[in-house]
């Protein structure tokens, strides 16, 4: 109940972290919350509560800063498992559970970028500042563009969109293009797990280096991979059957 098929196999949604171990974890915190008196909702506000306790920490200087907010994403991770496990385990599905879920994701995503322009400045405010709100926001923009097909086909007395119509497109090019970009995968640096683990390994080169210049390419990269993917994502929605 608490691990149906239907979140389990589905093609997207599901983190790669989570069916690779974080799923094997969460049953148990999800066994041990369902004796408690934490609610789906409560757990989820600990996720947010985690999310940006990450970006927090992330902007502290150091290594151990960035060992502990990859720490913290991943308790973040654990959380987003289990709330929605306790949810249809306890019977206590809710439309404010699924709204409280994806605003997490939306503070959780921003807060680590916002975290990693502070970790890569020299002084405050100075472009590398400049640059974590920039990528901030188009990660938001991402998950917005996404979030906001759903809103349209409602306002237009539409069910929501299947994964079948997000992968039917208008165009072949367009097609091979999304195919390649998500085998490669390079839209993943601005997410939570993704990005808290290379900023752990640009702190180790930075420490033997000595600098910032790793966590300053990595914060610059973060910017340069929101905007193309902001704008890639957004053409893909509109040249797909999703607004159909």
């Amino acid at each position: 109940m608490a691990q149906p098929h239907s979140t389990m196999e589905r093609n997207s949604g599901e983190h790669w972290a989570g069916v690779l171990y974080m799923r094997k974890l969460s049953i148990y915190v999800t066994w041990f919350l369902a004796k408690t008196p934490i609610t789906p909702n409560q757990t989820t506000w600990l996720m947010i509560l985690c999310g940006l306790a990450a970006g927090g920490v992330l902007a502290l200087p150091g290594l151990w800063a960035a060992v502990g907010a990859a720490l913290l994403v991943q308790v973040y991770l654990l959380l987003d498992c289990s709330d929605g496990e306790l949810a249809r385990w306890t019977g206590r599905t809710s439309i404010t559970g699924v709204y409280l879920d994806r605003v997490g994701h939306y503070f959780a995503e921003a807060a680590l970028l916002i975290g990693l322009g502070f970790r890569a400045s020299e002084t405050l405010p100075d472009w590398y500042t400049v640059a974590g709100f920039a990528a901030a926001l188009g990660a938001i923009l991402i998950k917005a563009e996404t979030d906001l097909v759903d809103v349209a086909r409602a306002r237009s007395g539409l069910v929501a969109a299947t994964e079948a119509a997000a992968e039917q497109f208008h165009s072949r090019g367009l097609s091979l293009a999304r195919k390649a970009a998500a085998a490669l995968r390079f839209h993943r640096i601005v997410q939570a797990v993704e990005l808290s683990l290379l900023v752990v390994v640009a702190a180790v080169w930075d420490l033997v280096s000595g600098g910032l210049a790793a966590t300053r390419v990595l914060a610059v990269a973060c910017v340069a991979v929101a905007a193309l993917q902001m704008v890639l994502h957004l053409v893909s929605i509109l040249a797909s059957r999703r607004l159909s």
